[in-house]
């Protein structure tokens, strides 16, 4: 005979900016002798510094997506394996679903909010649109994310598995930008377009940086 199941505490996930749990202190003095099961993290999101109350279990993704409200970062296999749950974090792309939110106390997180709002885009998603660069569009927040992350490894020397030589400046070919976005999969297949456009930004984005040497040499 199975032994019996005692019954679960209801979950508390989230108690965001200060408020208060009337649970989360109940859960606090019952379970004493094994720790604490909850903990108060602050990290700023998009600019914005935010103190949350939390489950220790909460991966960072259900901390944005269901804390935050910050629903523009999807969801997709939960197991780290698509890439529709990446976000910046300290300046790098991570997957979100993978990250214990508890282990970012105090990081800046970046979602595609904070990338750029439908008025003032991002080059980066400028470039999706212009190259028609998705199709369902559930990934794209994802792919944007670590495309952004892309052009950053790249200019930083920062080598891939298809990169040749070890010792030589690293070129932004079509095979790096494949190799490096390969985390990131789009169930509609609009592969060609997102490396056009991908393309695209990073040859803008070396433009602006050209344009700003020259005129910091003036």
């Amino acid at each position: 005979m199975s032994p019996p199941i005692a019954p679960r505490r209801p979950d508390v996930p989230f108690a965001p900016d200060g408020a208060s749990s009337g649970s989360r202190s109940a859960g606090r003095t019952d379970r004493t002798a094994a720790g604490p099961d909850r903990t108060r993290i602050t990290l700023t999101v998009n600019g914005e510094e935010r103190s949350v109350d939390l489950d220790n279990r909460t991966t960072l993704l259900d901390l944005l997506r269901e804390g935050l409200k910050l629903t523009g970062t999807k969801k997709g296999c939960d197991h780290g394996q698509c890439g529709a749950c990446t976000v910046s974090v300290n300046g790098e792309r991570v997957n979100s679903c993978l990250c214990l939110a508890v282990m970012h106390d105090g990081d800046t997180v970046e979602t595609i909010e904070g990338i750029g709002t439908p008025d003032r885009l991002d080059p980066m998603q400028a470039a999706f649109l212009a190259h028609d660069a998705f199709q369902c569009g559930y990934c794209t927040p994802g792919q944007i994310a670590s495309a952004r992350a892309v052009i950053e490894e790249v200019r930083a020397g920062i080598p891939s598995h298809v990169t040749d030589d070890l010792t030589a400046t690293i070129a932004l070919t079509d095979a790096e930008i494949r190799e490096r976005m390969s985390g990131n999969i789009c169930r509609c297949g609009a592969y060609s377009n997102i490396l056009a456009a991908i393309t695209e930004a990073a040859e803008q984005a070396a433009d602006t940086a050209q344009s700003t040497a020259e005129e910091t040499k003036r």
